[in-house]
């Protein structure tokens, strides 16, 4: 009888499941574990004591007032004489601040004469200017706009009377300056714009490899490396910023042929002759001409010139392409955001006419 019953109650279900037994539930699908990536290897330590992170300036976020109104004077062609000139006609910030001459043209076509050195990474340098002549980015900035070469404005006075007269800047000084009560003043165009200057870094794959990504060079970028330390290019070429942190003769072991006496110049110290500030070889690959007479078409003929003159060797074609797949490891990322151009203040109705 029980198992009559049991009988029905099977029949029962099926037709109320339309006449099937239901299905049974599906397996699970089996686990599939991924394989850990493999740890990269370490970064040799002599490396890492020769070689930083690079990292930006020392503006806080906070002073964004100073720092959009240093973007804008940086791009506006009023702070030179004709009106045609700007910082960036120099050092184009979309060419990684350089304008690919040997000297930049200036006020009336004329020739300056050095190479304009970029503008990023500069914050981080010893000093400014290829002979140091100026000790920060605050002091750079006044140079060119009075220089008679370059943006040729007759005096400071003249452009603080200019800028004072377009309405937009007098708004723009205030807010970047709120406890001055003339907030317009040369002194203040110089720190505007070297507070934009000091976000200009440029971080590239090598900073990962510093920051422990092993994997983030390849493996001839890395040879490269290791032939760049053991040639000796480290003996200047050090820190954050590969350069950029002390002064070195040009032609310490074979004589260099320039006329230009360097730092010399400055310091009226004649042990000074033939003295550059040491050139930072970020985004190297990116700044043609080189040196300080823009004399060196290619990065290949700049290290070679730099084995036999500084270090009083002869490279070899495999030496020097070693040292340049490293160096173009070295160029890094353009926040395209930060550099944007902004829209220029208007003139006002009592703004000078060139």
């Amino acid at each position: 009888m029980r198992l009559a019953l049991i009988t029905t109650l099977i029949a029962l279900g099926a037709a109320c499941t339309g006449g099937e037994a239901p299905a049974p539930a599906p397996a699970p699908a089996p686990v599939v574990e991924t394989p850990a990536a493999p740890p990269e290897p370490p970064i040799p330590a002599a490396q890492l004591a020769l070689f930083t992170p690079i990292k930006a300036g020392t503006v806080a976020p906070t002073d964004k007032g100073l720092v959009d109104l240093g973007r804008t004077l940086y791009y506006d062609t009023r702070l030179s004489a004709d009106r045609d000139l700007s910082c960036n006609s120099c050092h184009l910030l979309d060419k990684y601040g350089v304008d690919g001459t040997p000297t930049s043209t200036g006020h009336k076509g004329q020739k300056g004469g050095r190479n304009a050195p970029t503008v990023y990474n500069a914050f981080g340098h010893i000093a400014q200017f290829w002979d140091g002549r100026a000790a920060n980015l605050v002091d750079q900035a006044k140079g060119p706009v009075l220089n008679p070469i370059e943006m040729a404005m007759p005096s400071d006075k003249a452009l603080v009377d200019l800028l004072t007269t377009i309405p937009g800047y007098q708004s723009a000084f205030a807010r970047a300056f709120p406890a001055e009560p003339e907030p317009i003043s040369y002194d203040n165009v110089a720190r505007a714009i070297a507070a934009f200057e000091e976000h200009l870094a440029t971080p590239s794959r090598f900073d990962e490899y510093l920051n422990g990504k092993f994997s983030a060079l390849t493996e001839d970028e890395r040879k490269g490396l290791d032939t760049f330390i053991s040639t000796g290019c480290v003996a200047c070429h050090t820190g954050a910023f590969v350069g950029g942190g002390m002064y070195q003769k040009i032609g310490l072991v074979e004589p260099y042929p320039t006329k230009d006496k360097g730092r010399s110049v400055v310091t009226k110290n004649k042990a000074d002759d033939f003295f550059f500030k040491v050139p930072s070889l970020r985004n190297i690959a990116e700044t043609a001409p080189y040196f300080h007479d823009g004399s060196v078409p290619t990065l290949e003929d700049a290290v070679r010139l730099m084995g036999k003159h500084q270090l009083g060797k002869q490279l070899d074609d495999a030496t020097v392409g070693s040292i340049v797949t490293f160096l173009k490891s070295l160029t890094g990322t353009i926040d395209q955001a930060y550099i944007s151009q902004p829209v220029l203040p208007v003139d006002g109705p009592n703004t000078p006419k060139p």
